[in-house]
């Protein structure tokens, strides 16, 4: 099956995997396409939230621990993993709208990303709980 092309008129009717993830995702039939340059933007800005946050996690907090208070953490930790999970979101959105030659890998690697930082997330929560 060919793929199309990242620019273009949308494709009239997608396969009904693609359609799913297209209803999945609130991608409407016929959505303007993003430019190349467009897609790659996204996907650097939502890969960079999520390398902030990692460092923030092992780099920051470790080391700011004793002067920060260990409570400090979460209350930074929090924002920085629900702001990186929008922009994951929107990552995929932004292939998926333009019809990206590499849409499912790129699903499959945002949605390993989103799994460590939902796992993030989730610490920093019991961590602020407890």
């Amino acid at each position: 099956m060919d793929e199309p092309v990242l620019s273009g008129p949308a494709v009239a009717t997608p396969p009904t995997a693609e359609a799913a993830v297209r209803r999945i995702l609130c991608i409407p039939q016929g959505a303007t396409r993003p430019t190349e340059s467009e897609t790659s933007r996204v996907f650097t800005v939502s890969m960079a939230m999520t390398g902030v946050r990692c460092v923030f996690t092992y780099g920051i907090v470790p080391v700011m621990t004793p002067a920060l208070g260990a409570v400090a953490a979460p209350w930074i930790g929090i924002p920085l993993s629900l702001l990186a999970l929008v922009f994951d979101v929107r990552g995929i959105r932004t292939f998926w709208r333009a019809y990206h030659p590499q849409r499912w890998l790129m699903t499959v690697l945002y949605l390993v990303v989103m799994g460590f930082v939902t796992y993030l997330l989730v610490r920093d929560l019991i961590h602020l709980i407890h």
